[in-house]
């Protein structure tokens, strides 16, 4: 029997991407026997803290002296007292900045007299598609992927892009996110009748941060010139501020077509009740949001960027088409429609897909061999 690990895992607490996965991962993990300390400045969204799982805060004091409050230096210490006080074996560390950085200074810190765990960064895309375009990040994301002792990304693009944006050297391992549908109550009948959508309508479901980069007005824009318009609904998922895209709302005379919720917490029974997702994003390092869509049953039309393609089987479980062409969003969208046979089957296969390649067991069991790999070259 394989021993029992003790593994800190920093993240952001948000709802954003990095934070469910390690969120999940974790408590993945801690059913699993192992026994996970979260450190973060706030407890995570789905953190349920019980046994094996712990949660250690990160104080963030302001002081008058310092113009801007820091982060990195009260979290390596953070990081370093979790390290001392529960002999911990791994540092899984979302992102380079500030987790590896904060996960480095510590490890100095605890000196060569105390156990040091092996750090492992994984990079989700913010530190390769926007710091890593930024001068004053550039070489601090660089030093901090090249110290540590394990580097993963979500997806074969962005090892690609990370390599090229900072000339990495260090050996990076590919481990995709994950996620697997939860028992759903409501039911599809009850969530689509208080949406007022009918039986005889098409739920489009889009689910993003509403942020410039996911081309919402694409998606609205796609919707506008469906030659279906009349038999389908968008329901927007934000989660974040949805009212830049209002104006467009109106102007494309949609009111009665889209349906926007912000801030939803339990996707799960949107997801049931949607019959296809739409996401129109011009870069995108994995597309948690088109994993969930896909193993819910529904297809997806999808941009062809980043790592979307390693998601979404063109053809098979969803349609890929060029970044920024709503009229190629809306020719995808028509095709399926007019052909029910081939969304039901793509739907079928992409939950078959999604369950062989992205089923959290699968995933997690990738990660520990990443651990024992990593303490095994000490």
């Amino acid at each position: 029997m394989e021993s029992r690990l003790k593994i800190g895992m920093v993240c952001y607490p948000s709802i954003g991407g990095s934070g469910i996965v390690a969120t999940e991962l974790g408590m993945l993990l801690a059913a699993a026997g192992h026994e996970i300390h979260f450190i973060s400045y706030e407890r995570p969204v789905r953190l349920k803290c019980g046994e094996n799982l712990f949660y250690h805060p990160v104080v963030v004091n302001e002081y008058s002296l310092f113009k801007y409050p820091d982060y990195t230096l009260p979290l390596s210490v953070r990081i370093m007292e979790v390290c001392a006080e529960h002999q911990l074996d791994v540092l899984h560390v979302h992102y380079a900045v500030p987790h590896a950085t904060g996960a480095l200074l510590a490890k100095q810190m605890l000196g060569p007299d105390k156990k040091c765990p092996v750090i492992l960064t994984t990079l989700h895309g913010t530190d390769t598609n926007l710091l890593g375009k930024d001068p004053h990040y550039r070489p601090i994301i660089k030093y901090s992927i090249e110290n540590s002792d394990g580097v993963s990304t979500v997806s074969e693009s962005l090892k690609v892009q990370t390599i090229e944006t900072f000339g990495i050297q260090h050996s990076i391992k590919v481990i995709p996110n994950f996620y697997a549908p939860a028992t759903v109550k409501p039911s599809r009948e009850e969530v689509r009748q208080e949406l007022q959508v009918t039986e005889a309508e098409h739920l489009l479901l889009h689910m993003s941060n509403a942020r410039p980069g996911k081309r919402v007005i694409d998606v609205l824009k796609a919707v506008a010139r469906l030659n279906n318009r009349s038999r389908v609904k968008l329901l927007i998922l934000a989660g974040g501020d949805f009212e830049p895209y209002e104006a467009e709302v109106m102007r494309l005379d949609l009111q009665d077509r889209v349906i926007v919720i912000k801030d939803v917490k339990d996707i799960e029974p949107y997801l049931n009740a949607c019959d296809l997702g739409l996401y129109a994003s011009e870069a995108e390092s994995f597309g948690l949001s088109i994993l969930e869509t896909l193993a819910h049953g529904k297809p997806v039309v999808a941009t062809d960027v980043g790592g979307i393609p390693e998601v979404v089987q063109d053809g098979r479980t969803g349609l890929l088409v060029p970044p920024h062409s709503p009229e190629a969003l809306a020719d995808a969208i028509d095709q399926l429609i007019d052909h029910p046979e081939q969304m039901t089957a793509m739907g079928q296969a992409a939950a078959e897909d999604a369950k062989a390649r992205f089923a959290p067991p699968v995933i997690r069991d990738q990660y520990l061999r990443c651990y024992r790999d990593l303490l095994a070259s000490l």
